[in-house]
């Protein structure tokens, strides 16, 4: 039990030097919380029980915690946050509630929450996948990566799927060799 009350410590600590800029450093890797590093930044979920972000996040997400204990299911809430834009405003609350019953084949899924006007609007439901906050970024916040090759990019209002399929395009009709014409005689 220390051992995850430690880690559960550094987790938070981690989060809250990375929101105030200060370079997160190890002994063999360094990442910086500067958007001049192209670097993604994952994003650490981590079960922060009692912490402001858990309370915000089991407000957030009432509605399935209820229907879990009706069916005798008490998911793990994992929380964490980052700045999604250079404004300290933009501050996004990741949320992923983990249980037998509510993760499937693909896991978990996550939600992202952006603080607005005193509240939290969603702003990107049920990814499944690690996310990481990039440094580039489209109207003003920064893109997110989810599970190491799929981007999304703010439109103003939410984050959307910015590489969005193709049409599919229509197969060329074959040519044929054309059977030979008749001639038709008007009299």
């Amino acid at each position: 039990m220390r051992y995850s009350t430690a880690l559960a410590r550094i987790a938070v600590l981690s989060t809250a030097l990375w929101c105030l800029g200060a370079p997160l450093t190890s002994a063999k890797t360094r990442h910086a919380a500067s958007s001049n590093n192209p670097d993604p930044h994952p994003v650490i979920l981590s079960s922060l029980p009692g912490t402001n972000l858990d309370h915000e996040a089991r407000q957030l997400n009432a509605a399935d915690l209820a229907d879990a204990a009706k069916h005798d299911d008490q998911p793990v809430v994992l929380v964490a946050s980052a700045p999604l834009s250079s404004d300290k405003t933009d501050m996004a609350l990741f949320v992923q509630l983990q249980s037998a019953r509510l993760c499937g084949s693909a896991g978990c899924s996550t939600s992202v929450y952006l603080r607005h006007k005193g509240g939290w609007k969603l702003v990107l439901d049920s990814v499944s996948g690690a996310i990481s906050v990039l440094s580039s970024r489209h109207n003003g916040m920064n893109d997110l990566l989810i599970d190491k090759n799929d981007r999304w990019t703010w439109n103003g209002t939410i984050y959307q799927d910015g590489a969005p399929a193709a049409a599919p395009q229509k197969a060329a009709p074959k040519k044929t060799e054309d059977a030979p014409k008749k001639k038709l005689l008007r009299g």
